[in-house]
């Protein structure tokens, strides 16, 4: 096995969570995810998956490595599963059970014309079509049908929540680059 550059090794400084290991699967190596989202491009385009240890680790279990180099990756069922450079056998593979997924956010594929990551919207300011501001975004809801947006404005007293859809006929605009959402939204909704 060759020693990963330090570039390779270095925490990507937009990492953002996408999905976990659930277990071992096969005998060669291969890992099975749970990704977070229902469309898991970002684990099939990113070629190194940054690790974290799982949030309760298992006594008797070996350290987790910092970086896997993806080799394989494809989807089976709800789930992914793939093999990287550092998981020789099973046994490899089972010490990451629980561990956290971690890519760059510039690994993700381009997002279409009107399409975004929920990543990019989470701590936009949502502002409705008379200029108020209802708050910031601090979470998206999949509903099935469509996402909704929690905003949250910790300016209020006590902080108010306020949970939009998103959908064109709530969300008139999204301009990420000035940080902000507009939306037909009132204050008393």
């Amino acid at each position: 096995m060759s020693a990963l550059a330090d570039d390779d090794l270095a925490w990507p400084s937009d990492a953002v969570e996408v999905g976990r290991v659930l277990d071992a699967w096969g005998i060669k190596g291969w890992i099975k995810v749970l990704p977070y989202s229902t469309d898991p491009q970002a684990l099939f385009t990113a070629r190194r998956w940054f690790l974290q240890p799982p949030e309760a680790p298992r006594p008797g279990v070996r350290p987790v490595p910092r970086v896997l180099r993806i080799t394989a990756a494809r989807e089976h069922g709800d789930a992914v599963v793939a093999q990287a450079r550092e998981l020789p056998d099973r046994t490899a593979a089972e010490a990451l059970k629980g561990a956290r997924i971690f890519v760059s956010r510039a690994s993700f594929p381009t997002a279409d014309e009107g399409e975004y990551y929920w990543v990019d919207l989470i701590g936009l300011a949502v502002v409705n079509r008379q200029g108020y501001t209802l708050g910031r975004v601090a979470d998206l809801m999949d509903t099935g049908a469509h996402s909704i947006l929690r905003v949250v404005d910790d300016t209020a007293d006590p902080p108010a929540e306020r949970l939009i859809p998103f959908v064109s006929a709530y969300v008139d605009q999204v301009e990420t680059a000035a940080g902000r959402i507009l939306v037909d939204w009132g204050l008393d909704y």
